[in-house]
């Protein structure tokens, strides 16, 4: 066990995720039961910059497990991708004597705290993103929440689409991996899910949707993921070629908010907690994941360098069971 760890940072930064609270929550509470003070970084690497660092006590983190987004907020910062920047912040985090500094966040976030760990800072990532894109993890925090509310805009939608007979395309989050779209699609009973990690032809779309009239469907679902894009324009295709009466709806940053559900709250608190103790034992520029149902944590580097070859079970399973 370390007896180095007396003050610690804690920051989220990029795209906010439903369960960060809880994470914060968590890190502070272990914290302060290890007699360590822990200082909360407003606004990210923005706020870090600007030194906008204030200490957290128990109290600052009561009743916010239920709320959506981050009470730190977050931003993203230009002056971070710069190498005057990341010095820049490197000093200051010694400057204000942090033992460590815990982030909270995506890719981008935590490939900026691997910057700072060049730089002698000890970084402790969370993986907190909607998207799922760390591949390092089973899981980040915030993903469960977003596909439920897809989810249930996706409901809401065909309940209508149905009526009017229509074609329903629904643009959900994820720019560079489909997994938000992938599980809203399959359990949304999508005919077509269209993600970065697959080509689809929109012939094909198209050639789907008039068999499913001529078997009698009336009504056809479209999932895309924001990073093939383009849905008002496959929308407009896709009558124009089958006649048939079809709506785009990109539900955007409705999906980033809304109260987490259990699986994002108990993970995030699972991994706030698990961050510190990881902290205490003397551990040095990790991030904690989830791998096969256990939490543990690897290397900062490791784990943003490793990359997971695309499985297509999803996407296959989904198309059988649209039949």
């Amino acid at each position: 066990m370390s007896d180095n760890i007396k003050k610690i940072g804690l920051l989220t930064s990029g795209g906010d995720a439903p369960g960060m609270n809880c994470a914060i929550r968590a890190v502070v509470r272990t914290a302060i039961n290890n007699n360590i003070q822990v200082f909360g970084i407003k606004r990210g690497y923005e706020g870090l910059l600007k030194g906008e660092i204030a200490e957290m006590t128990a109290k600052d983190v009561s009743n916010i497990m239920f709320r959506g987004g981050t009470i730190l907020r977050t931003a993203r910062s230009e002056e971070m991708r710069t190498e005057e920047g990341i010095e820049k912040a490197a000093n200051l985090c010694k400057l204000l004597k942090l033992d460590a500094l815990i982030v909270i966040g995506g890719d981008g976030s935590l490939t900026g705290g691997l910057a700072l760990s060049k730089k002698g800072v000890n970084i402790m990532g969370i993986p907190g993103t909607i998207d799922l894109d760390l591949d390092c993890t089973d899981y980040t925090i915030g993903f469960d929440t977003a596909v439920n509310t897809s989810l249930d805009a996706v409901d809401k939608i065909r309940d209508t689409s149905t009526s009017h007979e229509r074609c329903s395309v629904i643009e959900v989050m994820g720019r560079g991996a489909g997994f938000i779209a992938l599980w809203t699609g399959l359990s949304g009973g999508a005919e077509e899910i269209i993600i970065p990690e697959r080509e689809n032809s929109e012939e094909a779309i198209i050639e789907t949707i008039l068999e499913n009239r001529s078997r009698g469907k009336r009504h056809n679902l479209i999932i895309v993921a924001e990073g093939k894009g383009n849905s008002q324009k496959l929308a407009k295709n896709i009558e124009k070629a089958t006649g048939i009466s079809t709506r785009a709806t990109i539900l955007g940053h409705l999906q980033r908010g809304g109260s987490p559900t259990a699986r994002d709250r108990v993970t995030a608190s699972i991994m706030g907690l698990k961050a510190v103790t990881a902290l205490i034992e003397g551990k040095q520029n990790r991030i904690m994941i989830e791998k096969n149902g256990s939490f543990t944590d690897i290397d900062l580097e490791e784990g943003l360098n490793f990359r997971r070859e695309y499985d297509d079970f999803l996407y296959k399973a989904a198309k059988i069971l649209a039949i």
